[in-house]
């Protein structure tokens, strides 16, 4: 998969779960749109990302990699409420945000490999 299609999918899923979450709550914590945030962001380092600006391709790793860790605690909180639906909701970004992650360092790899190969 190419990365701006993994991150498109990965920013979608954080605004739609985020703002799920946060209508969700009944106590509506402003926390809880913090993925959406994040998401919006990403997504509108798409357009930079299919067109290979490496600038915008490397500012989106680094904030997948933020989002993955920073969704390291929604994720323990959830497990220690025992809440199953925000178990599943943050386990779906969390596992996005990986994905996205993963996608982006092949595509590094390999356009190193094709950088080496050059005459």
């Amino acid at each position: 998969m190419k990365p701006y299609k993994a991150s498109v999918i990965n920013a979608l899923l954080l605004m739609f779960l985020g703002l799920w979450s946060y209508l969700n709550l009944e106590s509506r914590p402003i926390t809880a749109l913090i993925p959406v945030i994040f998401g919006g962001v990403l997504f509108l380092f798409c357009s930079g990302i299919k067109k290979e600006n490496k600038l915008i391709s490397h500012l989106a790793v680094m904030l997948t990699l933020v989002i993955l860790i920073g969704l390291l605690k929604p994720l323990f909180s959830a497990i220690e409420r025992g809440s199953t639906a925000s178990l599943v909701r943050v386990a779906v970004m969390l596992f996005s945000t990986a994905f996205a992650l993963v996608t982006f360092i092949r595509s590094f790899i390999q356009a190193r490999k094709n950088r080496a190969n050059l005459p």
